[in-house]
């Protein structure tokens, strides 16, 4: 006879243990009698008649396993025994949603973006199968919660991967890596809304589950509240985080929605010292640093060191006699000196450099 094959797995590593055939890849049980009947290509035995093997227990042993590479985090073994049990189980939830969950967590900088993607685009059949297939409706909650939680985990690493990467790029060339941070950090925030969409949609009528739709909102929501500052079409992406903010308030009124941000770097010094955002002085030294600083890496290194260190400036001293004493004669000089060359001081609108 030939060599025993785990019709599971494809392992050829089966050890006899308390009468049963066990494969050392995948944990699958056969009996001696069906180890008797079992050879490589097929499942055929010597006379060429194909032989049934019972595979009742095959699933559940997939699932342990699977579940076990789960809870110890192991993304490439998770998500190769969760991609066994869907095509044994396509109704399965639990393994459509850790397919895409496991592969996007060993993503690449350069695949977060394709990555949030994906676990966006999986969430609405995901919620579906729980809908139509999990008996019950406290196992139907379990599930959405455990999605819920996992996707604000994946969306979060990813979200902040992208940040961090960003932020360690050297000052003079950051610039040209914004809208890949961009578009990273939006795929990741777009599985929270997505996600929040898809529960209120299907289980609407769960208030056991309104709070996880309000709390998928609300990442969203902050994520994005955070990318404004970068965005170049503020007043469509402010009114796009109002409808969420409304969608939030509808299971938690008193909901307060975090300060949207958005002037594209605020100039915190100036606004301090002058006492608006949009007046004269501050319209002058805007488009000074949008048109002449900005233009070149030097200019550019003093912008990113400026924001980093103003907002703290103005957060313990901004309200002190002293600190407007030292700074306004110095702004009152310079936009004076930028106004003579010609920098206008009408209003106006930041360049998203």
């Amino acid at each position: 006879m030939k060599q025993l094959t785990c019709e599971m797995c494809g392992g050829t590593d089966l050890v006899k243990q308390d009468g049963m055939f066990v494969c050392q890849a995948c944990g699958c049980k056969y009996s001696a009698e069906e180890a008797k009947r079992m050879i490589v290509e097929g499942s055929v035995n010597v006379s060429g008649s194909t032989v049934k093997v019972d595979t009742s227990g095959e699933l559940a042993n997939l699932y342990q396993i699977a579940r076990r590479a789960r809870d110890d985090n192991n993304s490439e073994n998770a998500a190769k025994y969760y991609d066994m049990i869907l095509v044994k189980d396509p109704t399965s939830w639990e393994a459509a949603f850790y397919v895409v969950y496991f592969k996007a967590m060993g993503c690449k900088i350069a695949e977060i973006r394709s990555a949030g993607i994906s676990v966006a685009n999986c969430v609405d059949s995901v919620l579906k199968l729980i809908k139509n297939n999990v008996n019950g409706r406290g196992e139907q909650i379990k599930a959405v919660e455990e999605v819920t939680s996992r996707c604000t985990s994946i969306s979060t690493l990813l979200y902040n991967a992208a940040r961090d990467h960003y932020n360690g790029i050297d000052v003079t060339i950051a610039h040209d890596f914004k809208q890949q941070m961009l578009n990273n950090c939006s795929a990741a925030m777009q599985i929270m809304y997505i996600l929040g969409d898809n529960i209120d949609l299907l289980f609407g009528d769960y208030e056991e589950l309104h709070k996880s739709a309000a709390m998928a909102w609300q990442v969203g929501i902050i994520m994005h509240s955070q990318l404004m500052v970068y965005l170049a079409q503020k007043e469509v992406n402010k009114n796009y985080i109002l409808q969420y903010v409304e969608k939030v308030r509808k299971y938690i009124r008193d909901y307060q929605a975090p300060t949207l941000n958005t002037s594209s770097s605020g100039c915190y010094v100036a606004t301090a010292i002058y006492g608006s955002y949009d007046c004269p002085q501050v319209w002058t030294l805007r488009r000074y640093r949008d048109y002449t600083l900005a233009e070149t890496w030097y200019g550019r290194a003093f912008i990113h060191l400026y924001y980093a260190v103003s907002p703290t400036l103005v957060k313990w001293f901004g309200h002190t006699a002293w600190f407007k004493k030292m700074w306004k004669p110095k702004l009152d000089k310079m936009v004076e000196t930028l106004n003579q060359n010609g920098v206008a001081d009408t209003p106006y609108e930041d360049k998203n450099w």
